[in-house]
Protein backbone atom coordinates (compact mmCIF):
# COMPACT_ATOMS: atom_id res chain seq x y z
CA UNK A 1 0.00 0.00 0.00
CA UNK A 2 1.34 3.45 -0.84
CA UNK A 3 1.93 5.96 1.95
CA UNK A 4 -0.88 8.34 1.04
CA UNK A 5 -3.55 5.64 0.88
CA UNK A 6 -2.29 4.25 4.20
CA UNK A 7 -2.36 7.74 5.72
CA UNK A 8 -5.95 8.39 4.65
CA UNK A 9 -7.15 5.00 5.88
CA UNK A 10 -5.53 5.60 9.26
CA UNK A 11 -7.03 9.10 9.45
CA UNK A 12 -10.45 7.63 8.73
CA UNK A 13 -9.92 5.01 11.45
CA UNK A 14 -9.09 7.79 13.90
CA UNK A 15 -12.34 9.59 13.07
CA UNK A 16 -11.23 12.41 10.79
CA UNK A 17 -13.72 13.68 8.22
CA UNK A 18 -11.06 14.31 5.63
CA UNK A 19 -7.32 13.96 5.12
CA UNK A 20 -5.70 15.65 2.13
CA UNK A 21 -2.25 16.72 1.05
CA UNK A 22 -0.57 19.82 -0.36
CA UNK A 23 3.05 20.59 -1.17
CA UNK A 24 5.08 22.25 1.58
CA UNK A 25 5.99 25.57 0.00
CA UNK A 26 5.79 29.32 0.52
CA UNK A 27 2.21 30.63 0.52
CA UNK A 28 2.89 33.43 -1.94
CA UNK A 29 -0.76 34.38 -2.40
CA UNK A 30 -1.33 34.64 1.34
CA UNK A 31 1.65 36.90 2.06
CA UNK A 32 0.13 40.20 0.84
CA UNK A 33 -3.25 39.37 2.40
CA UNK A 34 -1.72 38.66 5.79
CA UNK A 35 0.43 41.79 5.57
CA UNK A 36 -2.59 43.96 4.77
CA UNK A 37 -4.72 42.37 7.51
CA UNK A 38 -2.02 43.14 10.07
CA UNK A 39 -1.50 46.66 8.69
CA UNK A 40 -5.16 47.50 9.31
CA UNK A 41 -4.93 46.15 12.87
CA UNK A 42 -7.61 43.55 12.21
CA UNK A 43 -5.80 41.12 14.52
CA UNK A 44 -7.07 43.15 17.50
CA UNK A 45 -5.41 42.22 20.78
CA UNK A 46 -3.74 39.15 19.24
CA UNK A 47 -0.30 40.75 19.12
CA UNK A 48 1.25 37.32 18.60
CA UNK A 49 -0.11 37.37 15.04
CA UNK A 50 2.59 39.92 14.23
CA UNK A 51 5.29 37.41 15.18
CA UNK A 52 6.88 34.73 13.00
CA UNK A 53 5.59 36.23 9.75
CA UNK A 54 7.87 34.03 7.62
CA UNK A 55 7.03 30.88 9.57
CA UNK A 56 3.32 31.46 9.03
CA UNK A 57 3.86 31.46 5.31
CA UNK A 58 6.52 28.78 4.88
CA UNK A 59 6.14 25.41 6.68
CA UNK A 60 9.77 24.55 5.89
CA UNK A 61 10.78 27.10 8.51
CA UNK A 62 8.77 25.14 11.09
CA UNK A 63 9.86 21.70 9.95
CA UNK A 64 13.26 21.67 8.21
CA UNK A 65 13.13 19.51 5.11
CA UNK A 66 9.31 19.54 5.00
CA UNK A 67 7.88 18.17 1.76
CA UNK A 68 4.15 17.73 2.49
CA UNK A 69 1.47 19.46 4.54
CA UNK A 70 -1.25 17.02 5.54
CA UNK A 71 -4.49 18.80 6.42
CA UNK A 72 -7.21 17.08 8.41
CA UNK A 73 -10.75 17.92 9.49
CA UNK A 74 -12.55 16.56 12.57
CA UNK A 75 -16.27 17.02 13.21
CA UNK A 76 -17.47 18.69 16.43
CA UNK A 77 -21.11 19.42 15.57
CA UNK A 78 -23.20 18.47 18.64
CA UNK A 79 -26.31 16.37 18.65
CA UNK A 80 -28.13 19.10 20.54
CA UNK A 81 -27.42 22.79 20.95
CA UNK A 82 -27.33 24.03 24.54
CA UNK A 83 -29.52 27.09 24.51
CA UNK A 84 -32.97 28.44 25.21
CA UNK A 85 -35.22 30.07 22.67
CA UNK A 86 -35.46 33.25 24.72
CA UNK A 87 -31.67 33.46 25.20
CA UNK A 88 -32.17 33.44 28.95
CA UNK A 89 -29.03 31.37 29.47
CA UNK A 90 -25.44 32.17 28.47
CA UNK A 91 -24.32 30.73 25.13
CA UNK A 92 -21.05 28.92 24.46
CA UNK A 93 -19.68 28.18 21.00
CA UNK A 94 -20.28 24.58 20.00
CA UNK A 95 -16.58 23.82 19.60
CA UNK A 96 -16.09 24.33 23.34
CA UNK A 97 -18.86 21.99 24.54
CA UNK A 98 -16.55 19.12 25.41
CA UNK A 99 -12.88 18.54 26.20
CA UNK A 100 -10.26 20.93 24.88
CA UNK A 101 -9.87 20.13 21.18
CA UNK A 102 -6.15 20.95 21.29
CA UNK A 103 -5.60 17.90 23.48
CA UNK A 104 -8.09 15.52 21.84
CA UNK A 105 -7.02 16.18 18.25
CA UNK A 106 -3.29 16.34 18.96
CA UNK A 107 -3.41 12.87 20.56
CA UNK A 108 -4.91 11.57 17.31
CA UNK A 109 -2.27 13.35 15.24
CA UNK A 110 0.55 11.81 17.27
CA UNK A 111 -1.01 8.38 16.72
CA UNK A 112 -1.29 9.08 13.00
CA UNK A 113 2.35 10.15 12.78
CA UNK A 114 3.45 7.12 14.79
CA UNK A 115 1.53 4.86 12.39
CA UNK A 116 3.34 6.43 9.43
CA UNK A 117 6.70 5.89 11.10
CA UNK A 118 5.91 2.29 11.98
CA UNK A 119 4.93 1.45 8.43
CA UNK A 120 7.29 3.63 6.38
CA UNK A 121 10.38 4.17 8.51
CA UNK A 122 11.84 7.36 9.89
CA UNK A 123 9.41 10.15 9.02
CA UNK A 124 10.34 13.53 10.49
CA UNK A 125 7.50 15.91 11.18
CA UNK A 126 5.39 17.89 13.63
CA UNK A 127 1.73 17.97 14.65
CA UNK A 128 -0.22 21.22 14.78
CA UNK A 129 -3.65 21.99 16.23
CA UNK A 130 -4.18 25.75 16.33
CA UNK A 131 -1.09 26.03 18.52
CA UNK A 132 1.70 27.42 16.30
CA UNK A 133 2.11 29.92 13.44
CA UNK A 134 0.41 27.71 10.86
CA UNK A 135 -2.23 29.15 8.50
CA UNK A 136 -4.49 26.15 8.85
CA UNK A 137 -7.38 27.40 6.73
CA UNK A 138 -5.06 28.33 3.88
CA UNK A 139 -3.44 24.89 3.95
CA UNK A 140 -6.80 23.14 4.21
CA UNK A 141 -8.06 25.10 1.21
CA UNK A 142 -4.85 24.39 -0.71
CA UNK A 143 -5.28 20.65 -0.03
CA UNK A 144 -8.88 20.68 -1.25
CA UNK A 145 -10.57 19.85 2.06
CA UNK A 146 -12.98 22.67 1.31
CA UNK A 147 -13.16 26.33 0.37
CA UNK A 148 -12.90 29.47 2.48
CA UNK A 149 -16.31 31.08 2.92
CA UNK A 150 -17.12 34.75 3.25
CA UNK A 151 -16.95 34.37 7.05
CA UNK A 152 -13.30 33.28 6.61
CA UNK A 153 -14.06 29.73 7.81
CA UNK A 154 -13.49 26.60 5.78
CA UNK A 155 -16.64 25.03 4.29
CA UNK A 156 -17.43 21.57 2.96
CA UNK A 157 -20.46 20.83 0.79
CA UNK A 158 -21.68 17.87 2.82
CA UNK A 159 -20.54 18.84 6.34
CA UNK A 160 -20.70 22.63 6.52
CA UNK A 161 -18.09 24.25 8.79
CA UNK A 162 -18.44 22.79 12.28
CA UNK A 163 -15.15 20.93 12.27
CA UNK A 164 -11.64 21.43 13.61
CA UNK A 165 -8.61 21.72 11.36
CA UNK A 166 -5.22 20.19 12.09
CA UNK A 167 -1.96 19.62 10.24
CA UNK A 168 0.92 17.18 9.99
CA UNK A 169 3.96 18.73 8.34
CA UNK A 170 6.36 15.98 7.30
CA UNK A 171 9.54 15.44 5.28
CA UNK A 172 7.89 12.81 3.10
CA UNK A 173 6.69 13.39 -0.46
CA UNK A 174 3.05 12.59 -1.13
CA UNK A 175 0.88 13.36 -4.17
CA UNK A 176 -1.01 16.64 -3.90
CA UNK A 177 -4.79 16.79 -3.93
CA UNK A 178 -6.89 19.08 -6.11
CA UNK A 179 -8.56 22.28 -4.99
CA UNK A 180 -12.27 22.45 -4.20
CA UNK A 181 -14.38 25.08 -5.98
CA UNK A 182 -15.93 27.97 -4.07
CA UNK A 183 -19.65 27.27 -3.60
CA UNK A 184 -20.74 30.39 -1.70
CA UNK A 185 -21.91 32.20 -4.82
CA UNK A 186 -23.74 35.45 -4.13
CA UNK A 187 -24.87 34.42 -0.63
CA UNK A 188 -24.08 36.98 2.10
CA UNK A 189 -26.04 35.49 5.01
CA UNK A 190 -22.98 35.35 7.29
CA UNK A 191 -22.05 38.97 6.58
CA UNK A 192 -25.62 40.17 7.08
CA UNK A 193 -26.10 38.23 10.34
CA UNK A 194 -22.99 39.40 12.21
CA UNK A 195 -24.37 41.80 14.86
CA UNK A 196 -21.09 43.70 15.21
CA UNK A 197 -20.16 43.98 11.53
CA UNK A 198 -16.96 42.00 12.03
CA UNK A 199 -16.93 40.61 8.45
CA UNK A 200 -15.70 43.83 6.83
CA UNK A 201 -15.48 42.20 3.40
CA UNK A 202 -15.68 38.62 2.15
CA UNK A 203 -13.05 36.48 3.93
CA UNK A 204 -11.78 39.44 5.98
CA UNK A 205 -12.53 39.59 9.72
CA UNK A 206 -11.89 42.62 11.91
CA UNK A 207 -11.13 40.86 15.20
CA UNK A 208 -11.74 44.10 17.10
CA UNK A 209 -15.43 43.66 16.26
CA UNK A 210 -15.60 39.84 16.47
CA UNK A 211 -17.58 38.39 19.39
CA UNK A 212 -15.32 35.32 19.56
CA UNK A 213 -12.25 37.51 19.88
CA UNK A 214 -13.84 39.81 22.45
CA UNK A 215 -15.09 37.00 24.70
CA UNK A 216 -11.90 34.90 24.57
CA UNK A 217 -8.79 36.82 23.53
CA UNK A 218 -9.52 40.31 24.81
CA UNK A 219 -8.21 41.30 28.22
CA UNK A 220 -9.78 44.05 30.29
CA UNK A 221 -13.23 45.52 29.72
CA UNK A 222 -15.46 44.68 26.80
CA UNK A 223 -15.96 47.54 24.30
CA UNK A 224 -19.03 49.46 25.44
CA UNK A 225 -20.29 49.82 21.86
CA UNK A 226 -20.62 46.05 21.51
CA UNK A 227 -21.74 44.89 24.95
CA UNK A 228 -25.38 44.54 23.97
CA UNK A 229 -24.49 42.69 20.75
CA UNK A 230 -22.20 40.27 22.59
CA UNK A 231 -24.92 39.03 24.94
CA UNK A 232 -25.86 36.16 25.32
CA UNK A 233 -22.46 34.85 24.12
CA UNK A 234 -19.98 34.27 26.95
CA UNK A 235 -17.40 32.13 25.12
CA UNK A 236 -17.02 32.35 21.37
CA UNK A 237 -19.81 32.81 18.85
CA UNK A 238 -21.53 30.65 16.20
CA UNK A 239 -23.77 33.23 14.51
CA UNK A 240 -22.02 33.32 11.14
CA UNK A 241 -21.96 29.51 11.04
CA UNK A 242 -25.52 29.00 12.25
CA UNK A 243 -26.92 31.06 9.36
CA UNK A 244 -24.74 29.43 6.68
CA UNK A 245 -26.90 27.34 4.32
CA UNK A 246 -24.15 24.72 4.00
CA UNK A 247 -24.45 23.93 7.70
CA UNK A 248 -27.86 22.41 7.12
CA UNK A 249 -25.77 19.37 6.16
CA UNK A 250 -23.97 19.23 9.51
CA UNK A 251 -24.25 15.86 11.22
CA UNK A 252 -23.65 15.10 14.92
CA UNK A 253 -20.16 13.96 15.83
CA UNK A 254 -19.49 10.60 17.48
CA UNK A 255 -16.58 11.71 19.67
CA UNK A 256 -17.48 11.07 23.32
CA UNK A 257 -14.83 13.52 24.51
CA UNK A 258 -16.65 16.36 22.75
CA UNK A 259 -19.88 15.77 24.66
CA UNK A 260 -20.66 18.62 27.09
CA UNK A 261 -19.91 18.40 30.79
CA UNK A 262 -22.15 18.99 33.77
CA UNK A 263 -22.63 22.67 32.91
CA UNK A 264 -25.08 21.65 30.16
CA UNK A 265 -27.71 21.15 32.89
CA UNK A 266 -27.01 24.41 34.73
CA UNK A 267 -29.88 26.75 35.38
CA UNK A 268 -29.93 30.46 36.05
CA UNK A 269 -28.86 30.01 39.68
CA UNK A 270 -25.86 27.88 38.74
CA UNK A 271 -24.53 30.57 36.41
CA UNK A 272 -25.28 33.35 38.88
CA UNK A 273 -23.54 31.59 41.77
CA UNK A 274 -20.50 30.20 39.92
CA UNK A 275 -17.33 30.47 42.01
CA UNK A 276 -13.70 30.32 40.99
CA UNK A 277 -13.43 26.85 42.53
CA UNK A 278 -16.42 25.62 40.52
CA UNK A 279 -15.04 27.19 37.34
CA UNK A 280 -11.69 25.47 37.82
CA UNK A 281 -13.27 22.09 38.54
CA UNK A 282 -15.91 22.11 35.79
CA UNK A 283 -13.82 23.64 33.00
CA UNK A 284 -10.34 22.29 33.84
CA UNK A 285 -10.26 20.11 30.70
CA UNK A 286 -12.21 22.53 28.53
CA UNK A 287 -11.17 25.20 26.06
CA UNK A 288 -13.33 27.52 28.18
CA UNK A 289 -10.57 27.70 30.78
CA UNK A 290 -8.72 29.94 28.33
CA UNK A 291 -10.89 32.93 29.16
CA UNK A 292 -10.32 32.45 32.89
CA UNK A 293 -12.79 32.88 35.72
CA UNK A 294 -12.62 36.68 35.66
CA UNK A 295 -13.06 36.70 31.91
CA UNK A 296 -16.15 34.53 32.15
CA UNK A 297 -17.61 36.74 34.88
CA UNK A 298 -16.92 39.77 32.68
CA UNK A 299 -18.67 38.14 29.74
CA UNK A 300 -21.63 37.18 31.89
CA UNK A 301 -21.99 40.87 32.68
CA UNK A 302 -22.18 41.93 29.04
CA UNK A 303 -25.26 43.42 27.49
CA UNK A 304 -27.51 46.36 28.32
CA UNK A 305 -29.16 44.10 30.87
CA UNK A 306 -26.48 41.68 31.98
CA UNK A 307 -26.99 37.99 32.68
CA UNK A 308 -25.96 38.61 36.25
CA UNK A 309 -28.81 41.12 36.57
CA UNK A 310 -31.26 38.97 34.64
CA UNK A 311 -30.52 35.93 36.73
CA UNK A 312 -31.09 37.66 40.08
Amino acid sequence: MNAKKFLQQEANRLGFLSCRVSKAEFLKDEAPRLEEWLKYGYHGSMAYMENHFDKRLDPRKLVPGARSVISLAYNYYPEKEITKADNSLPKIAKYAYGEDYHVVIKEKLFELLDSLRTSFGNVEGRCFVDSAPVMERSWAEKSGIGWIGKNSLLLRKYEGSFFFLAELIIDMDMPEDELENDHCGSCTKCIDACPTGAIVQPEVIDSNRCISHMTIELHGSLPSDFKESISPWVFGCDICQDVCPWNRHSKPHDEDRFNPGVWKDWNENDWREITEETFGRVFKNSAIKRTGFEGLKRNLSSGEVSFMDRLK
